[in-house]
């Protein structure tokens, strides 16, 4: 069963809309992070742009965008990531926020990016309105979500718990669900009022240490992090153990792992009234 990148397994209902395993350094950053260029370019964000980067976490997106000259403000549900933000993208105004209430006047930016963000608040429906509210009309939008297959990033972290005999959980689900595919994205979009949606998948190999990609649940981030750091001191021994004998077997010459991933990445423009 494929898991998303920002909770690795069944979604927790949450009103934030920072997702610990997108926010943190190395591991699960890097590979959240890919999809950066891709997403600013669907907002069609450059030089002069006033852009809005929903949920930035570690700062990812809004760093890029400010390599291209656009002016960025940046959101955050959690404190620690602004604060991590505002160091990791210095040009950028960060401040806290959390959706469906944004504290901006209506059409104060030009675009709105979330990148893996959208599939994680209680309303998607909600947040997708109110990312037009704050946009001008003929300004863009664009959001990255997980794709419900394809994604095998996690597929040796889980089968490291399977082999060790780790229970799982069961999680809570969002009071707002949807099938995580290219078409119920778009027509997400377009029930919240968005023209011009164009949705597609963005598939890419992303390359890591095994020590590092173990750092992300080995440091309690995202579910699967939970569920890691929640074992005894022997079976956390045991869970690792497993898992650096399965990454063995697929580590290439270079010392590095290939983790295939799949995202969608949807994008459309404020109409004008």
């Amino acid at each position: 069963m494929a898991t998303r990148c920002c909770d690795f397994g069944p979604e927790v209902a949450s009103q934030h809309h920072s997702l610990g395993s997108c926010r943190v350094r190395g591991s699960f950053a890097a590979l959240c992070g890919a999809t950066a260029e891709a997403l600013l370019d669907a907002a069609e964000v450059g030089a002069g742009t006033r852009v809005l980067d929903i949920g930035t976490g570690p700062g990812t997106v809004a760093a890029a965008a400010l390599v291209r000259g656009a002016g960025v403000v940046a959101v955050d549900a959690e404190p620690s990531m602004v604060a991590m933000a505002a160091a990791n993208a210095p040009g950028a105004e960060v401040r806290h926020a959390v959706l469906p209430e944004l504290p901006f006047s209506d059409s104060s930016f030009d675009a709105v990016v979330a990148n893996f963000v959208v599939n994680h608040v209680e309303d998607p429906w909600a947040a997708l309105i109110e990312l037009r509210r704050v946009v001008r009309p003929g300004g863009r939008l664009a959001v990255t979500i997980w794709h419900d297959t394809g994604n095998e990033a996690m597929s040796l972290l889980n089968l490291a718990l399977n082999e060790a005999g780790v229970e799982r959980p069961v999680y809570p689900t969002l009071p707002v669900n949807f099938a995580r595919t290219a078409e119920v994205l778009r027509g997400l979009l377009e029930q919240a009022g968005w023209g011009e949606v164009t949705s597609g998948e963005l598939a890419w190999t992303h390359r890591e240490d095994p020590e590092v990609w173990w750092s992300g649940p080995a440091g309690g981030v995202a579910n699967i992090g939970l569920v890691v750091t929640g074992q005894t001191p022997a079976m956390f021994t045991r869970i690792k153990s497993v898992y650096d004998r399965l990454a063995a077997e697929q580590v290439a010459e270079d010392g590095l792992i290939d983790l295939p991933a799949v995202a969608l990445l949807a994008s459309g423009r404020c109409q004008v009234s």
